[in-house]
């Protein structure tokens, strides 16, 4: 039987979207969801109020669609800066709650209340602005989750700078791409993390890719692994800047002035910099928070994640611009072993746990239910990948007997949050995504961009929203813009995700319609790793797909065609696939590192040479690989199949 989440009276009558409910005059999710997209303007003003989201100065309007659904201004007239938002409201209100608490792997555990949290970022900012750094200005951030990263990014903010969050895993090569793209003039980082307990140093991996990086003049070195760092060049340590005087001087940003440019790997493989704002990225956030997630003072919000990824940026905005508590750890969360999640839990009483289903599946591996006390739990979150239904209903129905809702959504970087969503209040069936998010128009159509129910169509939503990305950064004439997001069908925001929604209502997403793979929650591009796999002196040309992995969710699996003599190729296939490994582990980080490396004589590709990796991935699962009349060469996906049925 499958496992459904029914809600208590607690949730119906004391939850934050039960609140929202009365506030609208409706009485059923479904009725709020219909009325958030009736008038959206309408809606997102009551978002605004009902969160007591601060503007210093009132917007005009809450939307202006007179450049339509693909160039919204959102609170035009209004100024509202994050910080003041999600930091000031709180030291003004509840200066000696805790905002952030960071806890290490080796059990070391410190924490800032509001009022320390503004002090340590109020001297921050003051150091960046001696170096220059202001208004408009990029600075990266390439940090562990240590409270110092959100230090950092309200410092960044409150200058009326550009935040540009960097995945800590990241080799560089991929670093580089990103700091070149963004033209940063600065750039935070720490000496190392440790995970698994093995020290990462990170200042190798910068320094390299900085040598491509001319634009970056400051460099920030935080003391993770060494309470001061050894410095090199022009190098500045971390404490020189908290050293510095507060500065109180928080800029005056409009509130479509940019926040943050949080990259995200298109099918092109060249990274594209989603460009979000001060008001619309706050505002969905804290919406994605309060209601889905229930987050309000006195609550704390703990997410395994990463800075590099939207779900970073999110935890910290959207805990705070709800008064919460946000738990930071850094490290594996299965080391010492697997109670350390519970453990967490219990010692800092958390309410909100977001994981992921790899992690679960880990998790759930080790034979044995959690002894801790989970009480204080009251709400799961998920997001990054699909579920399987013996992961999610172990942790629902064993883990928390039922009492806890799983809120596993889905959106994307792009996206500044969530365009599916289920809420604490409704009815939520095994794996699903319940419905659409408030304020989301979503839905799923064919390739006629027709409406379909009960079969599977590409996701995409008709209204604008307030986190919705104002474009690709670095792309003056918004051709990269508009070919990814609105070249597919008139006037929708085409996701790229496949989507379906069944008989019952519930809402499920069944993978990328595009070839972004997804390895454990963090998405890559096949190009990205083709381009470190090609500059190998073995390789004529590659191609990579994303195989189904029981831990990953998806692994890496690269397909070669070698130079040279086939013998030799043969003879050379253990020594080439041990080197591809490590060149993508160092060109684009240790989570991408492929799983899989199979020479191949050819591969399968269209009469324009484009690759087919679709019909790769088709092979390797031994499926249907679908329309091949515009291949080439047919033939090859067959030989691939065979080359791979004693690897699956």
């Amino acid at each position: 039987m499958t496992y459904t989440w029914t809600p208590s009276a607690d949730y119906l009558e004391h939850s934050n979207v039960a609140r929202l409910m009365r506030r609208m005059g409706v009485d059923t999710v479904d009725e709020l969801r219909a009325a958030s997209v009736a008038d959206v303007a309408a809606f997102w003003e009551t978002v605004v109020d009902d969160l007591a989201i601060p503007f210093s100065t009132p917007y005009t309007q809450v939307l202006d669609a007179s450049g339509g659904a693909a160039h919204p201004r959102w609170f035009p007239g209004g100024r509202l800066n994050a910080v003041d938002a999600c930091l000031g409201t709180w030291v003004a209100r509840t200066p000696d709650a805790v905002a952030v608490v960071h806890e290490a792997e080796d059990g070391t555990i410190d924490s800032l209340t509001f009022a320390e949290l503004a002090d340590q970022v109020a001297r921050v900012r003051a150091g960046l602005r001696a170096h220059g750094v202001g208004r408009g200005d990029a600075v990266a951030i390439y940090l562990p989750m240590t409270a110092e990263a959100v230090v950092a990014t309200y410092a960044v903010a409150s200058l009326g700078a550009m935040l540009v969050p960097l995945f800590s895993g990241f080799a560089a090569p991929a670093i580089a791409s990103r700091l070149q793209d963004a033209a940063a003039r600065a750039i935070i980082t720490a000496d190392g993390t440790v995970r698994r307990r093995r020290s990462t140093p990170l200042l190798p991996h910068l320094r390299a890719a900085l040598a491509s990086c001319p634009s970056v003049e400051t460099v920030v070195v935080v003391g993770n692994l060494e309470a001061e760092p050894v410095l090199a060049g022009s190098e500045v340590a971390w404490s020189s800047l908290l050293a510095h005087d507060p500065d109180d001087q928080v800029a005056d940003t409009a509130a479509d002035d940019v926040l943050l440019l949080a990259y995200t790997s298109g099918t092109t493989g060249r990274p594209k910099g989603a460009v979000h704002t001060h008001a619309g990225f706050v505002v969905k956030t804290a919406c994605e928070v309060a209601y889905g997630f229930e987050m309000e003072p006195g609550r704390t919000f703990c997410w395994i994640t990463d800075m590099g990824w939207i779900m970073g940026p999110l935890s910290i905005l959207g805990t705070h611009a709800t008064g919460g508590t946000l738990l930071l750890y850094e490290g594996s969360p299965d080391v010492p072993d697997t109670d350390r999640l519970w453990s967490m839990v219990e010692r800092h009483q958390v309410s909100m746990l977001g994981v992921s289903p790899t992690l679960i599946r880990t998790l759930r591996a080790a034979g044995r239910l959690p002894e801790h006390d989970l009480s204080s739990v009251r709400v799961l979150g998920s997001t990054g990948e699909p579920w399987d239904p013996e992961s999610y209903e172990w942790l629902a129905r064993d883990v928390f007997d039922s009492r806890v809702p799983v809120i596993n959504f889905s959106g994307g970087t792009e996206v500044g949050g969530s365009f599916l969503c289920p809420y604490p209040v409704e009815e939520i069936t095994s794996c699903s995504l319940g419905g659409p998010a408030l304020g989301m128009d979503v839905d799923v159509v064919d390739d006629q961009a027709r409406p379909v129910r009960g079969e599977i169509g590409e996701l995409v939503c008709r209204q604008p929203w307030p986190a919705m990305t104002k474009g690709i950064w670095n792309d003056a004439t918004g051709e990269r813009y508009h070919a990814a997001y609105w070249s597919t069908f008139e006037g929708l925001w085409r996701h790229g995700d496949f989507a379906l929604v069944d008989d019952s209502g519930s809402w499920f997403i069944l993978g990328r319609s595009d070839d972004v793979m997804n390895v454990a929650g963090k998405r890559v591009a096949p190009a990205e790793i083709e381009s470190v796999v090609a500059a190998d002196e073995a390789v004529a040309e590659s191609a990579v797909v994303g195989v189904p992995d029981p831990t990953k969710g998806e692994a890496v699996w690269v397909f070669y065609v070698g130079k040279g003599d086939r013998g030799a190729q043969e003879a050379q296939e253990p020594e080439v696939a041990q080197r591809l490994r490590a060149r993508v582990a160092e060109g684009v980080g240790k989570p991408f590192a492929p799983s899989r490396v199979v020479r191949v004589e050819q591969l399968p590709k269209t009469r324009s040479a484009k690759i087919m990796r679709r019909a790769i991935r088709a092979a390797v699962l031994d499926i249907d690989a679908g329309d091949l009349s515009g291949a080439e060469n047919p033939q090859a996906v067959d030989e691939i199949r065979e080359r791979v049925k004693d690897l699956r």
